[in-house]
């Protein structure tokens, strides 16, 4: 019995490393209205979606799919701007010459940070 114990949570270990190993760098920033998506013209696909920078694009091949986002830091002087929360976010736009890796959502971004502090740092994984 202890022998599966130990095996279940060293499993358990392993998994989270292999995540958190697979997620990228990157920086966020968000809209506050959304506007019909290079991906999906006015289809609406709810809040918690996002647009995808020029590196990500990739000819549209990135519409439709999902990653998973957690703010890791400020990139300006806004003290602690993330919330501890991560968000799941649909690709439905591009955001050619976006500030950010990825463009959020007002929602999205909320959920993760501060929305006063405009742009910040992120981990991002498919």
């Amino acid at each position: 019995m202890a022998l599966k114990v130990s095996l279940a949570i060293i499993f358990g270990i392993m998994a989270t490393l292999i995540s958190v190993s697979l997620a990228a760098p990157g920086t966020a920033t968000f809209y506050s209205s959304y506007v019909p998506s290079a991906c999906y013209g006015n289809k609406n696909y709810g809040v918690m979606i996002a647009a995808a920078s020029d590196p990500l694009w990739q000819n549209g091949a990135i519409c439709g799919k999902t990653f998973n986002v957690t703010c890791t830091g400020p990139t300006n002087p806004v003290p602690h701007p993330c919330t501890g929360a991560s968000v799941v976010v649909k690709i439905v736009d591009h955001c050619p010459g976006c500030g950010g890796t990825l463009d959020l959502s007002r929602e999205a971004f909320a959920h993760i940070a501060n929305p006063v502090a405009g742009i910040i740092k992120i981990d991002y994984r498919q």
